[in-house]
């Protein structure tokens, strides 16, 4: 039988990689990453700030962001449509600092709330929003002013197709009509 990489080393543990590959103990560091982020979501706001603090300090950057930004999903569409949205957003903020890619993505879920609670926003803030956050308005908003907006002014095509199919269906017989923006 032959030796291949997939065997356990003679001398034991993993064989060397090449310099800037992950390693599997890179992969469980990102799964206990998340794992303390929701431990720490079940307290109050002040820990799971600390946590996630915790975890920007990681001395991987982009795998530290990528599971503070999973950890942001997942609270921040649970806490939507919670009053207690605005301290969080400002607490998560506060320990993410000017790491730009979670910082924006929490800005794109504060978009995403005041649009869903008819707070101000602009169309300015949700045609520049990156395409993922149109792709979660789009399928999830319910606000005629902006499925309309996105309609005509989505960054993708697929964007504007599903605001449009959306407002279709919502003027089926039976159904309000979508209000038109003025202009």
């Amino acid at each position: 039988m032959g030796r291949s990489e997939n065997h356990i080393r003679q001398g034991g543990g993993p064989a060397p990689r090449p310099e800037g590959t992950a390693t599997a103990p890179d992969y469980w560091r990102y799964a206990r990453h998340l794992d303390a982020l929701a431990a720490a979501a079940g307290t109050s706001v002040g820990p799971e700030a600390d946590a996630v603090a915790a975890v920007l300090r990681d001395r991987d950057p982009v795998m530290a962001e990528s599971a503070v930004v999973t950890h942001l999903g997942r609270r921040a569409a649970r806490l939507l449509t919670d009053p207690g949205f605005p301290a969080w957003a400002r607490a998560m903020g506060a320990a993410i600092g000017t790491r730009a890619f979670p910082a924006r993505r929490l800005r794109e879920w504060t978009l995403l709330k005041e649009i869903t609670h008819g707070e101000p926003w602009t169309a300015a803030e949700l045609t520049a929003a990156s395409d993922w956050c149109q792709r979660i308005a789009v399928q999830s908003l319910t606000s005629f002013e902006a499925l309309d907006l996105l309609a005509a002014a989505g960054r993708t095509r697929r964007v504007r197709n599903t605001a449009a199919q959306r407002l279709g269906r919502r003027s089926r017989p039976g159904l309000p009509a979508p209000p038109q923006l003025p202009g």
